[in-house]
């Protein structure tokens, strides 16, 4: 792995993971050394991050992790609701109904609640599903990015075994939809379950109970 690969995939990993805080300060001197890579891949590093949005320059020399407030947090969900609801529409049109219906059972015997680390690896299968279903790079792209700033949102939100819950049921009745071919339920499916995410995300970061 090339040395800016290394220090792009810590820091992502560290950003998302809540390690590196919004508005964390990341210094070339200091994280060149803590990353144990020369000036010039951490740059290409910071440049990649700053092109994902999860960092912003503040000097020549200073890049900060970036902020992220509701507003935020509404227009990424008005990029994702488009995304995902045409690929479930797409998935339940092209994709592998086998496929779907076995993952729909998978859903349907998650305990999130109880192991939220298999329910999230059990989404990320979903995720890859999908994407090969839709068989279209410029799409898949498009969503690579809005995961990428979804993994940061759920992080910031507290844990809610309510919505652990629902969100299992939900992703049970899309993935069925998509076995089933019924490609106005998936996406009607879809667009439920990410109505209810945003307002569990936004009352959590909010204080709301």
């Amino acid at each position: 792995m090339r040395a800016s690969d290394r220090a792009y995939a810590t820091l992502l990993d560290e950003i998302q993971s809540g390690v590196l805080a919004p508005g964390a300060v990341l210094g070339e001197v200091e994280q060149s050394s803590r990353l144990g890579v020369s000036r010039t891949p951490l740059r290409e590093a910071l440049g990649r991050l700053v092109s994902d949005g999860l960092v912003v320059q503040a000097s020549p020399r200073v890049t900060v992790v970036s902020d992220v407030d509701t507003g935020d947090i509404r227009e990424l969900f008005e990029v994702r609701r488009a995304l995902e609801e045409t690929a479930a529409r797409l998935a339940a049109e092209r994709g592998d109904r086998a496929a779907f219906e076995a993952l729909a059972g998978e859903f349907a015997q998650t305990d999130a609640t109880a192991r939220p680390d298999d329910y999230y690896a059990l989404i990320a299968r979903f995720d890859r599903a999908l994407d090969a279903a839709v068989a279209n790079d410029y799409l898949t792209a498009a969503l690579k990015n809005v995961r990428t700033h979804l993994v940061r949102v759920r992080r910031l939100a507290r844990d809610n075994p309510d919505r652990l819950a629902a969100s299992v049921a939900e992703h049970r009745v899309i993935a069925a939809a998509i076995g089933a071919g019924d490609a106005d339920l998936a996406a009607h499916a879809t667009h439920v379950h990410l109505h209810n995410a945003l307002v569990a995300i936004l009352a959590s970061l909010e204080g709301t109970p």
